[in-house]
């Protein structure tokens, strides 16, 4: 599992920098740096929403990241092995407006 800081605040998925999805796809098959990858996972909150919870996935630090990006240097298997990852996208409307800031092409 990653470490997961996620600077998407209107995420309806994000509480408090932490996500509470359980799992997220970080996009970018053909991505050479950061720009070129999203959280395919962003869902946008709407006026009125809070973050969402369940009874099954709470806001965690740690989470499992599945990776299309596949010339990252932390992609194994499209699965991202980074201890920790940044997911940037303030005022995001889409996933293509969200990034992950961790990336490095190998």
């Amino acid at each position: 599992m990653t470490d997961l800081k996620c600077g998407v605040e209107n995420c309806i998925y994000n509480s408090e920098r932490l996500c509470s999805k359980g799992d997220i796809c970080v996009g970018g098959k053909n991505a050479c740096h950061s720009d070129d990858t999203c959280c395919e996972s962003f869902a946008r909150q709407r006026d009125g929403m809070s973050a969402f919870t369940s009874s099954i996935s709470h806001p965690s630090r740690e989470i499992n990241i599945d990776c299309e990006a596949v010339k990252c240097m932390y992609n194994e298997d499209y699965k991202c092995t980074a201890d920790h990852v940044d997911i940037k996208g303030c005022g995001a409307c889409g996933c293509r407006e969200t990034a992950c800031e961790t990336f490095i092409e190998r």
